[in-house]
């Protein structure tokens, strides 16, 4: 019964941040939709803000599944990391994404290279760099700091495409961008 309360109180918030934006999000309206008490909401999330968080868990968890089936598709492991990241970068164009995750989680919950689930994707990366400086592709580096400069560079550019006037251009220079960032860290013969 909790785990039912919780998913249809995040779909509810789900659909009504995408739609009007967090701060215009009315909880009334949202537990309404859920069929559910606004106590439901805070004995679950505590308030509006952890509704917000388990949205964005919820969300963020989705594109690292996406971005991570991308990477696996890849002829390597390099341009497995490499297609990861530009999976990243390109979610960023998607509506729900752009509102929820990329403006309003940040205005809301601080900065995203904080959030618990960024941790994960940053020691995922890490391992990564550690078997390709391993197998002789990338070059001896701290793969700790390369890990988080080539994610925070996906981030960095993903914030920047959500709060563009004209996302698609930031996006293609963006992939550009990332692609020759990362391609500093091979190891030259």
């Amino acid at each position: 019964m909790v785990e039912e309360t919780r998913a249809k109180l995040i779909q509810a918030a789900r659909a009504a941040f995408a739609a009007e934006g967090y701060a215009s999000a009315s909880m009334d309206e949202l537990t309404a939709r859920a069929g559910l008490t606004r106590g439901a909401l805070y004995h679950n999330f505590g308030d509006k803000k952890g509704l917000l968080r388990a949205v964005i868990d919820q969300i963020d968890a989705e594109m690292v599944a996406r971005a991570r089936a991308v990477g696996d598709r890849a002829e390597n492991l390099w341009i497995g990391l490499l297609d990861e990241g530009v999976a990243y970068i390109e979610m960023a164009t998607e509506p729900e994404i752009q509102r929820i995750v990329l403006l309003d989680g940040p205005a809301v919950l601080g900065d995203p290279s904080r959030w618990p689930s960024q941790t994960a994707c940053l020691r995922q990366t890490r391992d990564t760099i550690e078997t390709l400086i391993a197998d002789g592709t990338v070059a001896p580096v701290d793969a700790e700091t390369a890990a988080r400069l080539l994610n925070g560079a996906a981030l960095n550019a993903a914030l920047w495409i959500a709060a563009a006037d004209d996302p698609h251009d930031v996006l293609q220079k963006s992939v550009e961008a990332f692609r020759r960032l990362a391609s500093g860290l091979l190891k030259k013969d």
